[in-house]
């Protein structure tokens, strides 16, 4: 301002100074509102023009003010590309030129013009590259946006794929193999020259018993992919303690395998702490896999599932006095000769943040699956659908 008159010069330089930094500020801080306004109607850049051209006038283009100028042509080409940012800096090139001749009896005026029009014509291009970046840049935002959606959903799926894969592998796959071997045995009792009536009921009972059984896991199924379709639908509490026996039982009724549960506890209670829906499914799963495994491979006379807690872990284990599990068996191998249970044991285990141990011992085969609890200070969270569909 040292360039000004006093009077109306000095008054018109602050007027515009100010006028021009709280407009400024206004238009930046509710961009959101001012930008599709200044788009629709490139006119409003008169204004900034009007506010430059003033600067220059009153405090001649040696004042370092006059470098504001140089905002005029990088704005238009942010928002109006080349034609605007060429339009707005020939504009701007017009009143320099006119504050040239204003101003041309002032040592230094005319190097200062000439610097200041060579940043306006440098800040146009710059701001239509900066344009052109954006939009490029945005571009690639959303494809990344829509490839991410894309791997998303489709991580979704896989998941969804190896939840139902283990479900029906765990309940419907196996009663059906069971209720093939009924069927099997009685025909091969009905062909026997001198058939009993009575051993006939019975076989007839199991394969009515199986067919029953899994009607009720089929309908459990669809009944657990309906309650799936509702997120914010709550799933059921179920105590693992009592389910355990319950299904130890069932398993020794059906199979006249011995099978005792054995419950610990170290931290002071008489029952384990509540688990979350999903982490109890997944603990009972893995008990009916393993049991069912130790009927049908392990030519076992008694079979032990226990239930151990201390303050940080949960361990189950369920053993056997078997012939043991054969020695090169891999997760890998079981997949490819098409026995999934081990497979989707694991599957449980990492879906739940557990560890799971299968292995041969002198007195047959145990599985032992140590389940991390939850404390304050590290809660302990399941497997989101990406890591499950990633470690299927």
């Amino acid at each position: 301002m040292a360039n000004t008159t006093n009077g109306p010069p000095t008054h018109a330089v602050l007027i515009a100074a100010v006028l021009g930094i709280t407009v400024s500020y206004a238009m930046l801080r509710d961009w959101d509102r001012f930008a599709p306004r200044l788009l629709a109607h490139p006119t409003l850049m008169a204004l900034d023009l009007l506010f430059c051209a003033v600067l220059l006038l009153t405090a001649s283009p040696v004042s370092p003010l006059a470098y504001a100028t140089v905002c005029t042509p990088l704005l238009s080409g942010l928002l109006y590309g080349w034609r605007g940012a060429g339009v707005l800096t020939g504009l701007q090139l017009a009143v320099l030129l006119t504050v040239h001749r204003a101003w041309e009896h002032r040592p230094g005026a005319g190097a200062n013009t000439l610097l200041i029009a060579g940043f306006c014509v440098a800040a146009g291009i710059i701001g239509v590259t900066l344009r052109n970046l954006m939009f490029r840049f945005g571009t690639a935002t959303q494809a990344l946006a829509e490839a991410t959606s894309r791997l998303a959903v489709a991580e979704a799926v896989e998941s969804e794929r190896a939840r139902l894969a283990r479900d029906l592998h765990d309940s419907v796959a196996k009663t059906l193999h069971g209720l093939a071997l009924a069927a099997d045995a009685l025909a091969t009792s009905a062909d026997h020259p001198t058939p009993d009536p009575a051993h006939l009921r019975q076989q007839a009972g199991l394969v009515a018993s199986a067919a029953r059984r899994a009607a009720a896991e089929s309908r459990d199924l669809l009944t657990d992919l309906r309650r799936h379709t509702d997120l914010t639908a709550p799933a059921p509490t179920t105590d693992l303690t009592a389910e355990l026996r319950s299904r130890a039982a069932d398993f020794a009724t059906r199979t006249a395998l011995p099978t005792h549960v054995t419950v610990t506890t170290h931290t002071g209670g008489e029952a384990p702490p509540p688990l979350p829906p999903e982490t109890t499914h997944h603990l009972l799963a893995i008990t009916s896999e393993a049991l069912e495994n130790i009927h049908r491979h392990a030519h076992a006379t008694r079979a032990v599932v226990s239930l151990t807690t201390t303050p940080d872990t949960l361990q189950l284990t369920i053993k056997d006095d078997g012939v043991g599990l054969p020695p090169d068996l891999t997760l890998e191998e079981a997949q490819r000769s098409g026995h999934f249970g081990l497979l989707g044991m694991a599957e449980r285990a990492a879906r739940t943040a557990a560890t799971l141990d299968v292995r041969t011992t002198p007195t047959g085969t145990e599985v032992r699956l140590t389940l991390p609890l939850p404390t304050a200070e590290s809660p302990v969270t399941p497997l989101t659908s990406r890591q499950e569909a990633a470690h299927a």
